[in-house]
């Protein structure tokens, strides 16, 4: 197999002075399924344009073959699927894109129907086949699964787990697990390759973590050991240098201060190594801070109640009629494919508009709190926004810190935030409010791996009444009470 190979890869924006690569060497084997995992903010995106050349650095980067990149847009997506693809692919022969759609779960009328009909996963599963069929090239897959339902999200992965050699990040971790054999991690401290999936390299970095603590914990003891020597022996030899006054024999004084001395320079010598020691440990460790949410008490059991609810859209009926109830302390997960309506139905209980029959009734003066699923259009200052939405800028901040944020970042405008962090925003803003009843739509895409764990342990410990949609399966498993299937 052929080696993509980095040398010294330096690079930070023009805007900014924190460097987000720093002497970075790499070679990467093309036939790796290469997971890239990491906080969001670390840079995954940016090394991904790094190696399309879209922006200057210092250091090299030099490759076998040309880098293709998903998502990449769609000309003139109002053209048939088949044209646009093929804009895309020129190589590609019909009976090429057929098959690649076929195994990604697309029917084949697809091809004929313009490209800006297609389902959202559907668009998705389009321009990732086109990806495997540019010849020679060597694919960057940067959050696929952003917007893919489960079902889409297994057919894509086992798709995945077909092909040879590429660079795809995600936060899904059964997605990863399904298709991926080498992990590339940006930690804290250092960039990290190591060989097998997700899980595993998951377990290999706790095991070490837990190591470094135990070893952080021994040094600690060892460090304030010493100290406590050091004491003991700096009042020795004040008491030794006191008794050579009218000493008779001061050679012997001499000698007992020359090995107190002695006996100090070794403690200060083993101290100083623990300590060196020491502040090499846990330079990686994650942290996840315990986020909080105060949710407001209703005096109704029942928050919001869908009574035979059909949403159309041109005539034709996307889902329902569906009759459903969101109580108390209720978290309820709206599960269905792409498409099916899911959307709509939150943002009709949000007050919303959306073509629809039957009724959606709130409780008397609920208070909701909304996350849509877009977070593109965030743009200005932390603190206009948080003025904006009435929230304070202060509690908004701290969040934010503790879902990953540097504080540099609170410096710069929204709209030079990477996607994960503008949701983080939207959730962070979510969190500040207190209401009744949370409503998220689709919450975690982009969001890194230690923040959805936050999110779960801050469901778990908060029960906020929620109604939400989410196709991340391990965090729907771990905190929805309740699934309504929208077919």
């Amino acid at each position: 197999m052929a080696t993509i190979q980095v040398e010294h890869l330096s690079f930070s924006y023009p805007s900014s002075f924190d460097p987000i690569f720093t002497d970075v060497s790499l070679r990467l084997d093309t036939g790796w399924k290469l997971g890239f995992v990491g906080r969001n903010g670390r840079g995954k995106t940016t090394f991904l344009k790094l190696l399309l050349g879209e922006y200057e650095y210092s250091g090299s980067i030099a490759s076998p073959a040309p880098f293709v990149y998903f998502p990449c847009p769609a000309a003139e997506p109002g053209r048939p699927t088949a044209e646009v693809l093929r804009g895309i692919a020129p190589a590609a022969a019909d009976w090429q894109l057929e098959r690649e759609l076929s195994l990604l779960g697309v029917r084949p009328d697809a091809l004929e129907r313009p490209f800006s009909t297609l389902s959202s996963g559907e668009r998705t599963k389009a321009l990732l086949a086109c990806l495997f069929l540019q010849e020679g090239a060597f694919p960057l897959i940067d959050e696929p699964t952003n917007h893919l339902d489960a079902r889409a999200r297994a057919l894509v992965s086992a798709y995945l787990q077909k092909k040879e050699g590429f660079i795809l990040v995600s936060h899904d971790r059964r997605f990863l697990d399904g298709c991926v054999d080498h992990i590339l991690a940006i930690n804290r401290s250092d960039i990290e390759l190591q060989s097998g999936n997700y899980s595993s390299w998951a377990a290999n970095f706790e095991q070490r973590q837990a190591a470094e603590q135990a070893q952080d914990a021994r040094l600690r003891r060892d460090i304030k050991r010493l100290e406590a020597s050091a004491r003991r022996t700096s009042v020795w030899s004040d008491r030794v240098e006191a008794s050579k006054k009218g000493a008779a024999d001061k050679g012997y004084v001499g000698h007992k201060a020359a090995k107190m001395m002695k006996r100090a320079k070794s403690i200060e010598a083993r101290q100083h190594r623990a300590i060196e020691e020491k502040s090499a440990l846990l330079k990686n460790a994650e942290t996840a801070e315990t986020l909080r949410i105060a949710p407001l008490l209703h005096y109704a059991d029942v928050l919001a109640d869908f009574r035979e609810v059909t949403v159309a859209y041109d005539g034709r009926t996307v889902c329902g009629p569906l009759s459903f109830q969101v109580r108390r302390g209720e978290r309820v997960a709206l599960d269905g494919g792409n498409g099916s309506g899911k959307s709509s139905l939150l943002r009709l209980l949000c007050g919303g508009a959306a073509p629809h029959s039957g009724s959606v009734v709130t409780a008397p003066g609920l208070v909701v709190s909304y996350v849509p699923q877009e977070a593109g259009a965030l743009a200005g200052s932390l603190a206009d926004y948080a003025r904006a939405e009435g929230v304070d800028e202060s509690l908004l901040k701290a969040i934010l810190r503790k879902m990953g944020f540097e504080r540099v970042q609170f410096e710069k405008g929204m709209e030079g935030f990477s996607s994960g962090q503008k949701k983080k925003v939207l959730l962070a803003r979510s969190l500040c409010q207190r209401a009744h009843l949370y409503v998220w739509d689709e919450p975690l895409n982009f969001i890194d791996l230690y923040t959805r764990l936050q999110i779960e342990q801050l469901i778990g410990a908060g029960s906020p009444a929620m109604l939400f949609v989410e196709h991340d399966a391990a965090f729907r498993d771990a905190v929805a009470t309740g699934v309504v299937r929208v077919k």
